[in-house]
């Protein structure tokens, strides 16, 4: 089937993104905005998780209660979510629906009403998502580590810090807010059974006048990319380990990819074979790529027993550097088969396609089909993966456990917290 995309950039530099799908009767949109965690102010983390609430709390002539309702009433499924670089707002609904969708994301992203009165509920839910994390420690235990595997800011924790989080005021986040609202850098993709110039001309009519100064570029500092021991008295310890990766935009990205499903591509993957089948050390181990515009890292997590955790850590290890050593044809036929499944299934979601549109444009600055990510998956060789594996090796190791004892890693001394 033709893949047909249109691009095109409105004068107040917002980019629009658009992929026709005629089979469908749904429209799903993605609204990438510039003002993720990594831009929050240094003394109010958490600013971006609270705006991503507040904005719904009250847009344009509507309260709270009549924004939800125009949402629930043609049928509209949305979502909020906070990364390092952006404020990603998610919408799928009837195509029919879309004009009508936009004009209220307008209000939500140009006419947000940010009142005193609905600030305080926002903040106190994103304070219940930082301390829900104790009982997430998986979780708890890679973001704490993407904070000190990426440069800072870049890795912070969407959430902030609670002490930010109460000391955060109305007025500090509005006027962050309305730095970082901005058209600049503002992607907006759609996808669906859609009329492109149609769309065009809604987008036009309702963010053509939006217009505000774009915001410094962060400023960072050096990674720590140390070893990092959480003592915590528990029947449980939680071990992330973190490694140097390419970027999307990097030639070896597919090889990446590849490797990674190697290693962790379901029951079938190495570590899942080597660390839990064969010496049942964990109850789950994987392995995920991840990454920002300019930096990316393979994050390894392995959750077992105290007892374990020395013997787990040290076979995980071993198992990371063994993909270097060879792969088998097999192997690679199950991580080929897996990542193209992957594809088939995004390619059969509105929401999906909309939201790997506008990733494509922020990492690549284009977009890229489904035939040629399938094509790209299937002329990967096995020279290509070992290549990368060799240059990405897993060495200079980031580590965080959360247990009661420290582990012995060979990298830089543990410390203790």
């Amino acid at each position: 089937m033709l893949e047909e995309f249109f691009v095109k950039e409105m004068p107040n530099g917002m980019t629009l993104l658009a992929e026709r799908m005629e089979h469908v009767s749904s429209a799903a949109m993605t609204l990438l905005v510039p003002a993720g965690a990594s831009h929050d102010p240094a003394d109010a983390a958490g600013s971006a998780a609270v705006v991503s609430e507040w904005c719904f709390r009250g847009a344009g002539e509507r309260d709270t209660r009549q924004l939800n309702n125009a949402l629930d009433v043609m049928g509209c499924q949305h979502s909020e979510t906070v990364t390092s670089e952006h404020i990603q707002l998610a919408a799928a609904q009837l195509g029919k629906n879309l004009d009508d969708v936009l004009a209220i994301y307008a209000d939500i992203l140009i006419r947000p009403r940010l009142e005193d009165v609905t600030f305080k509920p926002c903040r106190e839910l994103v304070l219940q998502d930082l301390a829900a994390l104790e009982d997430e420690p998986a979780k708890k235990c890679t973001i704490m580590l993407r904070e000190r595997f990426y440069p800072y800011p870049l890795g912070r924790c969407i959430y902030g810090q609670a002490d930010s989080l109460q000391a955060m005021t109305p007025e500090t986040v509005r006027k962050h807010t309305g730095r970082h609202f901005t058209p600049k850098g503002t992607v907006l993709s759609v996808a669906g059974n859609i009329d492109w110039e149609r769309f065009f001309e809604l987008a036009e009519k309702h963010f053509g006048g939006f217009s505000a100064k774009g915001a410094e570029p962060v400023k960072t500092e050096p990674a720590s990319c140390d070893v990092t021991h959480i003592k915590k008295d528990s029947a449980q310890a939680h071990i992330v380990i973190a490694h140097n990766s390419v970027t999307a935009s990097d030639s070896r990205y597919y090889a990446a990819r590849m490797a990674e499903t190697v290693l962790s591509g379901g029951m079938s993957g190495r570590l899942f074979t080597e660390v839990r089948e064969k010496r049942g050390l964990v109850y789950h181990v994987s392995s995920r790529y991840h990454s920002l515009k300019d930096h990316a890292g393979m994050f390894t997590y392995a959750g077992t027993t105290p007892e374990n955790a020395q013997e787990t850590f040290d076979v995980t290890v071993g198992e990371l550097r063994r993909l270097a050593e060879g792969i088998e044809p097999d192997e690679m036929a199950r991580a080929r088969t897996q990542l193209k499944s992957a594809l088939v299934m995004q390619g059969e979601s509105t929401s999906a396609r909309a939201n790997a549109m506008a990733s494509d444009w922020y990492h690549l600055h284009r977009l890229r089909s489904l035939q040629e990510l399938s094509q790209a998956i299937e002329n990967v060789t096995v020279e290509e993966v070992l290549g990368y594996l060799k240059d990405c090796p897993a060495e200079n190791l980031s580590v965080l456990l959360i247990g009661p004892e420290p582990l012995k890693t060979g990298e830089q001394e543990s410390s203790e917290k």
